[in-house]
């Protein structure tokens, strides 16, 4: 499944980047391979589910881990979603070789 993304550059977004389908925002720049990568990981991953379903399976699990880690930077980087991201936005053809739902694998507690 190949898409293209649209790519536009926002200045006062409060992250570095975020997926809402078909879009990428970025703070900064438009040429950082690795933050594309993570984030069209999530636009995969949208795709794969909807994104109805996909944000709220994330505020979901985000919920969970808040209750769990009552930190915001643990529960964010253990959703996952942000695990399959973080652990593959290097491999830049990742996108090409991805399982479906892939993502479940890194769903542990």
């Amino acid at each position: 499944m190949r898409f293209k993304a649209i790519v536009l550059k926002i200045s006062f977004l409060w992250v570095d980047g975020m997926a809402i389908f078909p879009f990428i925002f970025v703070k900064k720049s438009k040429n950082d391979s690795v933050l594309l990568n993570h984030e069209l990981i999530h636009l995969r991953q949208q795709l794969e589910m909807g994104i109805f379903l996909f944000y709220g399976w994330y505020l979901l699990e985000y919920t969970l881990r808040l209750i769990a880690y009552q930190n915001h930077f643990e529960a964010y980087y253990n959703i996952s979603f942000e695990r399959e991201a973080f652990r593959n936005e290097h491999d830049l053809e990742y996108i090409q070789k991805r399982s479906f739902w892939q993502f479940l694998k890194y769903l542990k507690a």
